[in-house]
């Protein structure tokens, strides 16, 4: 039963999208170009690169089976479909900002009749309105940072992530909405008859996201310092410990070690002994 997963045709969701789709082993053969359509080498599934706008709506509909897309577009769009992972990446929030001159300091401080113009119509009157705000949405499609400038609104409701374009247009944040980042969710209807295959795909791309930040050690330890070796080498379950031929002495272990840790751990291992050090990169852990 082929499995159609929908993917961001541009923008900040869409490289590293297929880049960790290609650790998961999912090459994709004919999608160079990205127009519209692609098979992967898996065989029973294909990719649609749709606006990631679109991707909730297909995958609502069951038109496809899964998506990845940004948080605040399924909270924007509102349409229930099933959340199977946070991707940690495309991280960013719906904040609302004011200009510097206006004074606010919280989104309590925004008076009744503001104009707020936003690409997020239905979170912004959902925020607002919870506040007990009455306020003028203003839809606009991009760039809604330029607004307060040319009178069009008062403030804005827009995804922040560094907060640079904010400054650059003399804009504080003054609130924050929601945050986000990349998500892969799920048409319920699909999940009826391919749940098996849509958890497995779920599976292997959360085996690429537990790889993230790790690497795989080898070393060739004396045995007389092996206890301290694992006193500072826990590993996922211990380090591998493995005999070299022709050599009583020495045994080789291999471990996995957080990234951040890999500077320290290797002069350690090299003031105590260790030799023939190796780090190696991991694409994907499977538990």
């Amino acid at each position: 039963m082929s499995l159609k997963l929908a993917v961001p045709n541009k923008g900040r969701l869409n490289e590293r999208t297929v880049e960790i789709l290609r650790q998961a082993g999912l090459e994709i053969e004919n999608g160079a170009e990205r127009k519209l359509y692609a098979t992967v080498n898996h065989g029973d599934m294909s990719v649609l690169f749709l606006r990631a706008q679109d991707i909730v709506r297909f995958v609502h509909s069951g038109s496809v089976d899964m998506g990845i897309t940004g948080w605040d577009i399924v909270l924007e769009t509102d349409l229930e479909v099933e959340k199977m992972l946070d991707l940690d990446y495309g991280r960013c929030r719906l904040s609302v900002a004011a200009p510097e001159a206006a004074g606010y300091r919280t989104a309590q401080d925004i008076p009744d009749g503001c104009k707020v113009a936003t690409s997020f119509p239905h979170m912004a009157s959902k925020f607002f309105e919870g506040l007990g705000k009455k306020v003028d949405i203003i839809t606009v499609s991009g760039a809604a940072e330029v607004t307060p400038h040319l009178g069009v609104a008062d403030v804005i409701v827009d995804l922040v992530s560094s907060g640079s374009t904010l400054k650059t247009n003399k804009l504080v944040e003054i609130a924050v909405i929601a945050e986000s980042q990349a998500v892969l969710v799920a048409s319920k209807k699909s999940l009826a008859s391919k749940g098996t295959e849509m958890r497995e795909l779920a599976s292997a791309i959360e085996s690429v996201l537990a790889a993230e930040g790790k690497r795989y050690l080898m070393a060739d330890v004396p045995v007389s310092i092996l206890d301290e070796v694992r006193s500072f080498l826990p590993g996922v379950a211990g380090p591998t410990v493995m005999n070299i031929a022709g050599r009583e002495d020495i045994v080789a272990i291999h471990v996995v070690v957080d990234k951040s840790q890999i500077y320290d751990s290797v002069n350690r291992l090299k003031r105590i002994g260790a030799t023939g050090i190796l780090i190696v990169p991991i694409d994907r852990m499977v538990p």
